[in-house]
């Protein structure tokens, strides 16, 4: 039978024909259309497809529409994105703070109720599917010539062992000289301590108790009330607090050594939030000790978090007072001592040791805490690791725990000069920490250097990198509409197909679990290549479909009825129709990213067994390997094709490993 062209092919003969005829007319002004209108033709095809995936934009209504500076993946399955005031000056003076909840599975979005300004927060899952938020921003920064007030940080002590003390925002402090500063935001001072000492004679004869008070201290940041110089001070002195009487005035007091009109930075909050998805709301719970703006959240193996570093409430980055979040008590406790510039990526690796990659977000001294090393939580003890590329470029670089997580392989990708430099990298580097001596060898680079680049872990034990920028904030234009596969078993990077949205600074992205990867955010400092327009935050949101979901769907692994929850080291079986197209299972821990750090997402190979009627999965019984938490769980043919995945929650251990195998932290 001759072929005979449909009405559909004739339609887009007839259109290709016409744009060439316009083309050939017309030329060079069409060309960019012609070309256009080609590659769009191109990337629709199946065979492309097959090969590259594809992108869609997903319709956001404009009532919607956020500020997306964090995205944390739920156990329903649903996304939330949190903007608190969404780097806008504006936002924050009027207290509007955004949450929004999108469900990837019907494209709805619901606005969450959000209570203090998460812009700039820290964020881990907990073992019961709550996600944790902590920190966030208390004060926006000036800029050097903007600050027309002196101000720092005021140490307020309390010589009292009989009560504590709070301060009310706006309370004044007089210098010595009369010069006023008065405080931005409420201040608890704690009662004194008192102690008893016991003295002795030459006789042996016990003398009269004598009692040492030793005055407690807080914090607050302060202003002088008139603009102008006068109310510079570079020496230390003491300050009177007004408006108290009688034996306060006497114990309550102020020292600052330092307030000076020079640039104020960012300013963190102590407050700590759980969300639970299941009544879509945020729950308070007690507040961290240290205020913490870009902190960085980790979860331990017993499922507790530990919070390091941030920006406190006089701008100053944290200098090493971390602090350890228990779910089951809502409080926090003393963590091991050590410092990191902001949004370190710190991973929990196999034996309870954290790995420092030295992927961070920026704010620090390019010459402190940099290095990327092992620290072991019990000891304190940090080993630095070397072998590492283009050090100084480290600063917005991505970092994974490459699948399986049973191999012990962390990658770090790209990076960018400290603080606004123009530097970025190519440099890729994996460390194999089941090596005798662990240090970083350079592996395959990036098609060019990147900042911000987005990573994420997939079913099929690639890593999907997209986005980014080669320089600072996207400036000059510098966006790079590129994504890639990275496969560690071959060491190589494959080409996926370009998304449409640029990603740079304040993006995110994530596995969701349908296999698909969901694109968000970007805060570029310019809109032109010039630098001569302001940029505006990207509210689009791009979903990415990978190859494998172009492959024959009928052949696609299933996953049927299974338990929800499984003990460590306990087994689960689920039906499966097709059960011998089963070759792999894998438990990912869902994203809860932000600033190119997402140190939650890991992928961990399960024991597999076939049945007639569908699999056994074996789950490994180190909490280091898998600590405790909601999973998705995702079989994949001999392809890498995955199912859909089941969502699954792995319970804490009933006892805590010992301390002398796992580097466990006891509660205190």
């Amino acid at each position: 039978m001759a072929y005979r062209p449909s009405k559909r092919f004739k339609k887009t003969a007839l259109g290709a024909s016409a744009a060439l005829v316009l083309v050939a007319l017309n030329a060079p002004a069409t060309l960019s259309f012609a070309g256009d209108t080609f590659h769009s033709y191109k990337i629709g095809q199946s065979s492309y497809k097959i090969q590259y995936g594809s992108w869609n934009l997903i319709a956001l209504p404009d009532r919607y529409k956020v500020n997306a500076m964090h995205a944390a993946l739920l156990h329903t399955g649903k996304v939330l994105l949190i903007a608190g005031s969404g780097n806008n000056q504006r936002n924050f003076d009027k207290g509007t703070f955004d949450t929004i909840l999108w469900d990837p599975s019907n494209d709805t979005f619901k606005k969450i109720p959000t209570p203090e300004d998460f812009f700039c927060s820290g964020h881990a899952q907990l073992p019961d599917g709550r996600l944790l938020v902590a920190g966030g921003t208390a004060r926006y920064e000036v800029l050097d010539g903007k600050v027309t007030r002196a101000g720092g940080g005021m140490r307020v002590k309390n010589e009292s062992p009989d009560k504590a003390v709070t301060l009310k925002k706006g309370t004044r402090f007089r210098s010595p000289t009369g010069v006023e500063y008065v405080s931005r935001f409420d201040v608890t001072v704690p009662r004194a301590t008192r102690e008893f000492e016991v003295t002795y004679g030459r006789g042996g004869q016990m003398r009269p108790w004598r009692t040492k008070v030793t005055a407690a201290e807080a914090r607050v940041f302060v202003e002088a009330v008139r603009e102008g110089r006068q109310g510079l001070t570079t020496e230390a002195a003491q300050y009177e607090v007004l408006g108290l009487r009688g034996k306060d005035a006497d114990n309550v007091y102020g020292l600052a050594e330092r307030l000076s009109t020079v640039k104020q930075d960012f300013q963190g909050i102590k407050s700590a939030y759980e969300f639970d998805p299941l009544a879509e709301k945020y729950v308070p719970v007690d507040p961290m000790k240290d205020a913490r703006w870009y902190p960085t959240l980790v979860g331990l193996q017993d499922g507790r978090v530990l919070a390091v570093s941030g920006l406190n409430d006089v701008g100053d980055v944290v200098p090493g007072d971390n602090e350890i979040y228990d779910p089951q008590t809502k409080k926090w406790t003393k963590g091991p001592f050590h410092y990191f510039p902001t949004y370190p990526a710190l991973f929990l690796t196999q034996g309870g040791n954290l790995l420092y990659t030295g992927s961070n977000a920026g704010y620090g001294p390019k010459d402190k805490g940099r290095a990327p090393g092992v620290w072991n939580p019990t000891t304190n003890e940090f080993k630095k690791v070397g072998g590492l590329a283009d050090t100084d470029q480290l600063e917005t670089s991505s970092s994974v725990l490459l699948p399986p997580a049973q191999d012990q392989k962390v990658m770090v990708l790209g990076g960018g000069g400290v603080g606004e430099s123009k530097l970025s990298t190519r440099r890729t580097a994996v460390i194999d920490l089941k090596a005798d001596s662990p240090v970083f060898r350079t592996t395959a680079p990036l098609p060019q250097g990147t900042r911000y680049l987005s990573s994420v872990l997939l079913p099929d034990d690639s890593v999907f990198t997209t986005g980014g920028s080669t320089d600072y904030r996207g400036r000059g234009a510098s966006d790079i509409h590129k994504a890639q596969f990275y496969y560690p078993r071959s060491d190589s990077f494959v080409a996926a197909a370009d998304p449409t949205v640029g990603r740079d600074y304040h993006s995110e992205a994530l596995l969701l679990p349908d296999g698909r990867v969901a694109t968000f955010g970007s805060d570029p400092l310019f809109a032109d290549k010039d630098n001569t327009k302001l940029g505006t935050f990207e509210h689009r949101l791009e979903v990415y479909t990978p190859p494998y979901l172009y492959r024959d769907p009928a052949r696609r692994p299933v996953l049927g009825a299974g338990p929800d929850e499984v003990e460590p080291g306990g087994r689960a079986a689920f039906t499966s129709p097709h059960p011998e197209r089963i070759e792999r299972a894998r438990l990912m821990r869902p994203s809860a990213v932000t600033h190119s750090t997402d140190v939650e997402q890991r992928s961990v190979e399960l024991g597999l067994t076939r049945t007639k009627d569908g699999v056994t999965l074996e789950v490994p019984g180190d909490p280091t390997l898998v600590p405790p938490g909601w999973y998705m769980l995702f079989v994949a043919d001999a392809d890498g094709t995955p199912s859909v995945a089941k969502w699954i929650r792995v319970r804490e251990p009933r006892t805590a490993p010992p301390t002398s195998d796992v580097g466990w932290m006891p509660p205190e």
